[in-house]
């Protein structure tokens, strides 16, 4: 009896001294049951989780952190006050204390939302990431940026957040380049492939909703050149015109002196050539009025559109500033 006695003793005395190791290494789990407590994720939250085929460890971290789809700037920036002058559409708090999202209106634009909800989730889990890990991710990051990174809109991304987030660029092209690139080299996609079953799908969001700015931009270069040429086309047939009215008044005052001294002969022989002259003027100020209307038809169709990326970029514009100015 005394021998089982001490073998118990022992095990307890085991046990007690296993407990702090015990919760080290369980302490993830043990904090994210904790924030789980009674959460139930809302169906637009799952419904994001699935369009961008978050895997089961990246719901459960999406999860972990309660993310919220915010209608309003102002209900947004309560969440994500950080660079209030700057653009963003998405937060993470550090510690898998919360993920924010601004639920853009504008149906132009679907796919912001998911694009945002999978940039924030990558936060989250490069947060998770060990030292060793992260060093390694981190070399790949640096790698690509330095050696492979083609895509201006991304490269002028990053320029930002060396200048707004110098402390945090790494993670910001971790989140960044998971979703908006889709030809990364194999190492980083075999990263990648650990937390989305489809990443492609996330980039297709990211393309989709761009391409609505891009489209439009192009489409109004394309315009101004258009503009351009007509305005140099119209100043040339005004300057043809006004030296042809100057030719046709000399031409007139000639023969109507011609008619009063008496000179038919020169007067007729000159008549068919005046009219032909008249007439080609004729011809020009109707090109000349062809062409100033698709002049302005042609303004009022590129500020039609410069109208419509206005709004678009209302849509995604969360600037306290701007909000308190309109």
């Amino acid at each position: 009896m005394k021998k089982l006695g001490r073998v118990v003793g022992i095990l307890l005395t085991l046990a007690i001294l296993a407990a702090p190791f015990l919760v080290w290494w369980q302490w993830n789990a043990l904090y994210d049951w904790y924030l789980l407590r009674g959460y139930t994720p809302p169906a637009a939250i799952i419904s994001l989780a699935d369009q961008d085929t978050f895997n089961s460890y990246t719901k459960h971290l999406f999860y972990v952190n309660r993310p919220l789809l915010l209608n309003t700037v102002s209900s947004f920036r309560q969440y994500c006050p950080e660079n209030e002058n700057t653009i963003v559409l998405g937060c993470y708090h550090s510690g898998q204390q919360g993920i924010y999202i601004y639920n853009v209106q504008d149906p132009t634009l679907a796919g912001v939302q998911q694009v945002t909800a999978a940039h924030e989730v990558l936060h989250s889990i490069y947060a998770r990431l060990s030292t060793k890990d992260r060093n390694y991710v981190d070399g790949l990051l640096e790698s690509y940026y330095k050696t492979g990174l083609q895509d201006q809109r991304v490269l002028a991304e990053v320029k930002i957040y060396q200048q707004t987030e110098p402390n945090d660029v790494m993670d910001e092209m971790n989140s960044t380049f998971g979703t908006e690139i889709a030809d990364l080299p194999a190492a980083l996609n075999t990263y990648y492939a650990q937390f989305f079953t489809n990443r492609q799908a996330i980039v297709a969001f990211e393309q989709s909703y761009q391409g609505e700015f891009t489209q439009r931009q192009a489409q109004i270069a394309a315009d101004d050149a258009q503009l351009a040429s007509l305005k140099s086309n119209i100043d040339a047939e005004e300057q043809n015109l006004k030296q042809q009215s100057a030719q046709i008044n000399t031409d007139r005052s000639r023969l109507d002196s011609e008619q009063s001294s008496g000179q038919y002969q020169a007067y007729n022989s000159q008549v068919d050539a005046f009219n032909a002259e008249i007439n080609s003027y004729n011809q020009g100020v109707a090109k000349l009025k062809a062409d100033i209307t698709n002049y302005n038809n042609l303004v009022n169709t590129r500020n039609a559109i410069g109208q419509a990326l206005d709004s678009l970029d209302s849509a995604l514009d969360t600037r306290l500033s701007t909000q308190s100015a309109q």
